[in-house]
């Protein structure tokens, strides 16, 4: 199976555990969404920052640049959200499964090099993103309750499609 393909695989795994343990505990608590979206984009953070350790590839390292900037944004906004509502974002399976796939993930990526982690990067990056949007259209925007975590999350749906399309067009250049 090639790397490409195990990406895909553990994007659609990622995907499933996401909606079903948001549908396991019926619906998400505004604290377990918080605590989901920006576990999300702190994931994508960490894996930005070890893609411009690794990659000597000028676009891949410009996306990952684009991926710490961005994430880091949203979740700085996220946790001034937070604070502001007092709500005190609540660790959860599904956060707990992003952090353990995720951390796999990059514990492979991280044995590659030169041309093999770029496109490793870059397809996990899509498969991620898809994931990350599926959730947020299917479970956790529509089980918001708060109206500005809401609006956050929508803002952050926006952003992760955005990075779903460049990323789709890095990928179609890296062999």
């Amino acid at each position: 199976m090639r790397f490409s393909q195990i990406c895909n695989l553990a994007a659609a795994i990622l995907f499933a555990t996401l909606t079903a343990t948001a549908y396991a505990a019926d619906t998400p608590s505004d604290a377990q969404i918080a605590h989901i979206a920006y576990t999300a984009g702190d994931l994508d953070v960490k894996a930005g920052k070890g893609a411009l350790e690794k990659s000597k590839n000028a676009e891949v390292r410009a996306f990952a640049e684009n991926m710490v900037k961005d994430h880091t944004a949203v979740n700085d906004k996220a946790l001034a959200l937070v604070k502001k509502l007092g709500v005190t974002p609540e660790d959860n399976d599904t956060s707990k499964s992003l952090i353990k796939e995720q951390g796999e993930k990059q514990a492979e990526l991280v044995k590659l090099s030169g041309a093999a982690f770029d496109k490793g990067y870059v397809d996990n990056e899509v498969a991620f993103h898809k994931a990350v949007i599926g959730s947020l259209e299917k479970t956790l925007i529509p089980s918001t309750e708060n109206a500005e975590l809401k609006s956050l999350l929508q803002t952050g749906l926006k952003i992760f499609q955005g990075h779903l399309q460049h990323a789709e067009q890095i990928a179609a250049t890296l062999k």
